[in-house]
C-alpha cells in the first residue's frame, strides 16, 4: 500500500513539474512576443496576446479554475477569430486608415525629417582610382578645386573619409562606370569631409555633394519648415496629413503624403449616405444584394422542391439514377463549377452563345450588359444551390403521412391541389429557418461574384470601385484592396460594420422563427 501511494505521489509530482514547466515556457515566449509587438507599435495585438495567454495560464495553473480548461480553447477561439476581428473592424471604421494613411504621426514626422536635399553649388564631380586589388582612392573636382581621399577599402567599418587638396599626380587606374554601378551601395555609405568641415555624400554616379535635411522641426506640435521654399507645414488632424499654412495659420494648398491615422468619428458612415459618388452605387449594390439573395433562395426552393417531388414519384423508374445525377452539382467544388460556367458564358467562344447563335442567330453580352450579367449570376447560383434544397425537401416529403394524400384522392383532388394544399404548407414551416440561413449566406456570397464577374460591368460615375454585379461584401473588398485613389480601409470597415448589423438582424429573425416553431 505504501509503495502504491509513493508511486502515485511521484507520478503527480513529475506531472506537476511538466505542467508548470510548459506554462513557464509559454509565458516566457508570449511575454517576448508581447514586448516585440508593443515595440513595433502594435499595442492592440500585444494586449490581446497578453489577455489570452495570461487567462490560459491562470485557468491551467490554479486548482479552482482547472475545471474550465475544457471550454477555454473554444472561448479563446471565439474571442480571437470572431469578437476581436469584429471589434478591430469597427474601430477602423472610425478612422481614416487607408493606403495613403497607414502610419502613426511619429513615424510620418520622422520620415519628413529624414528627407535630404542637395545644397546648391556644392556638387563635386568624382572619379574612382584603383590603387591595388582592394584599395581605391576618390578624386573630387569642382572648377579649379581638386581633392583626393585617403586610401579606402570598401566595406570597412570606418565610413568617415578625410579629403585633402590634390598636390601630386593621380595614382592608379580609373574605374569604369560598371564598377560604380556594382558598388553604388557601398559608395553611398561613405561620408567625405573637407578641411573646412563640409560633409559630402554620394548624390549620383558621377557626383558627391553636401546634403542637408529638407525639413526642420519648429516646435513640439510637429510644425515643420521646408528649407527649400520656406513653407510652413502643420499636421492637419482632421484629414491626417501635413499641409501648408498661411500667415494666419489657416491650411492652404494640397495635403502632403504620407499621411497618418487619426480618428474621424462618424465621417465614413456619413460618406456612405451623403457622398453622391458613394451613396448612389452603395444603394444600387444594396438593392441588388437583396434581390440576388431573395432570388437565389426563391429559385433554388422552386427548382429543388419540384425536383424532389418528381424523384419521389412512385411511378418513376430509375429514381436512384435520377437522384444521383441531380445531386452531382452539390458534389463538385463550387469554384470549379463557377469557372466552368464562366467559360460556357464566354461572349466570344462560349458554348451557350454558340448554341444561341446557331438557333436564334444572336450572341448575348453576358459580361457587359448589367441585366444579362445579373441573370447569369442567378442562373449559376441556382445550379449551385438547388441540390441542397432538393435533399432537404426529399427528407421532408418522406415525413408527410400518406393518409393525407389518400384522403385528398377520395375528395377528388388532383396533383396540383395536393402540392399547394398539403405538400407545400407542411414542408415550408420546417424549411423557413434554413431558407433564412440560405438568404444570409447568399447575402455574403463573395466567391461567386469574385470568380464569375469580379463585380463587372463597372458603375459609371462611382468615386469608389463598384460594379453592377457587386454584392456588398465584394464591394467592400474592392474598396479595401482595389481602390484606384488609395485603398480606403476605413470606408470598407464602415460598410462591413453595416453588413454585420444586417446579417445580425437576419440571425435574430431566424432564432425567433425557430422558437415559434418549437412553441
Amino acid at each position: 500500500m505504501e509503495r502504491s501511494i509513493k508511486s502515485k505521489n511521484a507520478h503527480f509530482s513529475s506531472a506537476a513539474w511538466i505542467k508548470w514547466g510548459l506554462l513557464t515556457l509559454i509565458s516566457l515566449v508570449a511575454g517576448y512576443a508581447v514586448v516585440l509587438m508593443y515595440a513595433n507599435d502594435e499595442p492592440v495585438f500585444a494586449l490581446v496576446t497578453l489577455v489570452l495567454v495570461s487567462s490560459g495560464v491562470v485557468i491551467f495553473g490554479r486548482k479552482d479554475t482547472y475545471s474550465h480548461r475544457y471550454i477555454y480553447p473554444g472561448i479563446a477561439a471565439i474571442f480571437l477569430f470572431i469578437i476581436f476581428p469584429l471589434m478591430y473592424t469597427i474601430g477602423i471604421a472610425f478612422t481614416n486608415y487607408s493606403g495613403a494613411n497607414q502610419l502613426t504621426f511619429e513615424r510620418v514626422q520622422s520620415q519628413f525629417l529624414e528627407q535630404m536635399y542637395e545644397e546648391p553649388g556644392t556638387a563635386y564631380a568624382f572619379e574612382v582610382y584603383h590603387l591595388d586589388n582592394q584599395r581605391i582612392q576618390l578624386h573630387l573636382s569642382k572648377g579649379d578645386e581638386e581633392f583626393v581621399s585617403e586610401p579606402i577599402t570598401l566595406g570597412q567599418t570606418n565610413k568617415k573619409i578625410a579629403l585633402t587638396p590634390l598636390t601630386t599626380e593621380k595614382q592608379g587606374k580609373v574605374a569604369q562606370i560598371r564598377y560604380l554601378v556594382d558598388n553604388r551601395d557601398a559608395l553611398s555609405e561613405l561620408s567625405l569631409y573637407t578641411e573646412s568641415g563640409q560633409m559630402l555624400t554620394m548624390g549620383g554616379l558621377r557626383k558627391f555633394s553636401e546634403t542637408v535635411p529638407r525639413y526642420k522641426l519648429q516646435d513640439t506640435q510637429g510644425t515643420l519648415l521646408n528649407r527649400l521654399d520656406g513653407t510652413i507645414l502643420k499636421p492637419n488632424l482632421e484629414v491626417g496629413n501635413y499641409q501648408a499654412v498661411d500667415e494666419n495659420g489657416d491650411f492652404i494648398g494640397k495635403i502632403i503624403s504620407p499621411g497618418f491615422v487619426v480618428n474621424t468619428g462618424w465621417t465614413n458612415f456619413a460618406r456612405i449616405f451623403l457622398d453622391e459618388g458613394i451613396r448612389g452605387p452603395f444603394l444600387q449594390i444594396f438593392i441588388w444584394t437583396v434581390v440576388f439573395s431573395v432570388g437565389s433562395v426563391g429559385f433554388t426552393l422552386v427548382v429543388g422542391l419540384v425536383l424532389a417531388t418528381v424523384v419521389q414519384w412512385e411511378e418513376l423508374r430509375g429514381k436512384v439514377v435520377y437522384r444521383m445525377l441531380l445531386i452531382l452539382p452539390y458534389a463538385v467544388p463550387a469554384f470549379i463549377s463557377i469557372l466552368i460556367f464562366k467559360g460556357l458564358f464566354n461572349q466570344s467562344f462560349g458554348e451557350i452563345n454558340e448554341l444561341l447563335y446557331a438557333i436564334f442567330n444572336v450572341k448575348l453580352m453576358w459580361f457587359t450588359e448589367p441585366f444579362l450579367a445579373k441573370s447569369m449570376i442567378l442562373i449559376v447560383n441556382t445550379w449551385l444551390g438547388y441540390p441542397y434544397i432538393m435533399i432537404l425537401c426529399m427528407g421532408l416529403l418522406k415525413s408527410i403521412p400518406s393518409d393525407l394524400y389518400e384522403a385528398s384522392a377520395i375528395d377528388g383532388a388532383g396533383p396540383l391541389d395536393n402540392f399547394f394544399k398539403i405538400t407545400f404548407p407542411l414542408i415550408i414551416k420546417p424549411l423557413a429557418p434554413l431558407l433564412i440561413a440560405s438568404f444570409a449566406f447568399n447575402f455574403n456570397n463573395f466567391v461567386l461574384i469574385q470568380l464569375l464577374t469580379n463585380g463587372t460591368p463597372d458603375i459609371i460615375g462611382s468615386s469608389t470601385p463598384a460594379g453592377h454585379t457587386d454584392l456588398l461584401v465584394s464591394y467592400t473588398y474592392r474598396i479595401a484592396f482595389e481602390g484606384g485613389g488609395g485603398q480606403d480601409f476605413g470606408l470598407a470597415s464602415a460598410i462591413a460594420t453595416l453588413i454585420f448589423l444586417m446579417v445580425g438582424v437576419l440571425a435574430f429573425i431566424n432564432l425567433r422563427v425557430s422558437k415559434r416553431q418549437q412553441a
